[in-house]
């Protein structure tokens, strides 16, 4: 059988997740096949693909009335569904992470309507890998500032994390060293940093989409030729600060204690404006130690027509930074898109959230009936 694309982005150091998990994906042997066909090594999830997958179809009934005489709390049932999910998930991975102990992960996310609570944040990602104490996987921390300390405790204590919702170089460099303090607390406090493993997820197309909705509404000709840059040239500007914070010095202290690399995630690569190449998120930012993770389209679109160029991530890296300054002439604020995009973020999150809440009471009135 020929090399799918997909096996050849892995050659080159991409590690291929997938953006969503449902009981049918597993159930059906769907994921098993992406696994063998789409070297696929890991994936995320969120309360948004939860919400849909509990929804639709009837998948989940049956646990559901098994539920009903134990549980009242529509967040604790939607907790026992999807735990379900992602234990099922674990168990396909293991093997891929006993070879390879960076990939193999599933993420749980903590309760986005926690974001802006530390303490709170904190307690939900310990209750989470208390309740799956697996070593693949990783539980999902937005980074909101308050989010960052809940990071820096969670990694302190041994606790494996996704970091997600990252959209600025400047809120990247927090989460780098959160990763960072927090696995030096915990060498201090005599703990194994060998069994901690973390990606900072950074969203890509978010990015394009806000930037290039300000750039149409300058309208000049400067502004119009910007549409489409800043995604990529963010990823890569986050790359080169994962390569020189994970080799300079206080690094090396760490990694001769057996500390793991946070490795960077492309997060939301589905390309949003239909004039764009629909793989240029995969192809554009493909480099050693990192992970693209994936939705369902771009791993079709992936494997029928995208193309593996060698290490891209770190080509025109002077153009990136130039990019930044030709945004603030026509009068984009770079600080501002990347805010609005984590405020409207946590936001959907947690609509999704509560979204998912009321589908669970839906769905148990049907189960009743």
């Amino acid at each position: 059988m020929a090399e799918s694309n997909l096996h050849k982005l892995s050659k080159r150091g991409v590690s291929v997740w997938i953006d969503y998990l449902s009981r049918d994906m597993l159930e059906q042997g769907e994921l098993a096949r992406m696994m063998r066909e789409d070297a696929v090594v890991g994936l995320t999830s969120n309360p948004t693909i939860f919400q849909k997958a509990i929804s639709q179809g009837n998948a989940y009934d049956e646990q559901l009335r098994e539920l009903l005489d134990q549980e009242d709390d529509p967040k604790e049932i939607f907790l026992q569904l999807s735990a379900r999910d992602v234990e099922a998930a674990l168990e396909l991975f293991a093997p891929v992470h006993e070879q390879s102990p960076e990939d193999g992960f599933v993420s749980w996310e903590v309760d986005p309507t926690l974001a802006y609570d530390r303490e709170g944040t904190f307690a939900e990602a310990m209750r989470l890998h208390a309740w799956i104490d697996k070593p693949n996987l990783h539980v999902k921390i937005p980074a909101t500032k308050p989010g960052l300390g809940a990071i820096e405790d969670c990694i302190a204590h041994g606790k494996s994390i996704n970091v997600t919702l990252i959209f600025s170089l400047e809120r990247y460099r927090d989460v780098v060293e959160a990763y960072r303090r927090g696995l030096e607390r915990l060498v201090a406090g005599g703990g194994n940093p060998a069994t901690v493993h973390s990606v900072a997820s950074f969203f890509v197309s978010r990015v394009d989409t806000e930037a290039d909705r300000r750039l149409d509404e300058i309208g000049t000709k400067q502004a119009l030729e910007l549409r489409g840059k800043l995604a990529v040239a963010n990823a890569r500007l986050a790359y080169e600060h994962f390569r020189d914070a994970f080799s300079d010095a206080r690094w090396q202290y760490l990694a001769g204690k057996g500390a793991n690399p946070q490795r960077c995630l492309w997060a939301s690569t589905s390309t949003k404006n239909p004039a764009y190449r629909d793989v240029m998120y995969v192809e554009d930012l493909i480099g050693a130690d990192t992970v693209n993770t994936m939705p369902a389209e771009t791993i079709v679109a992936f494997q029928d027509h995208g193309k593996v160029r060698g290490d891209t991530v770190e080509d025109d890296l002077d153009a990136a930074h130039k990019l930044l300054k030709k945004l603030a002439k026509v009068g984009v604020d770079y600080d501002d898109v990347t805010e609005t995009l984590e405020l409207e973020g946590v936001q959907k999150f947690a609509e999704s959230f509560e979204q998912l809440l009321e589908g669970v009471q839906s769905k148990r009135s049907t189960v009743n009936a």
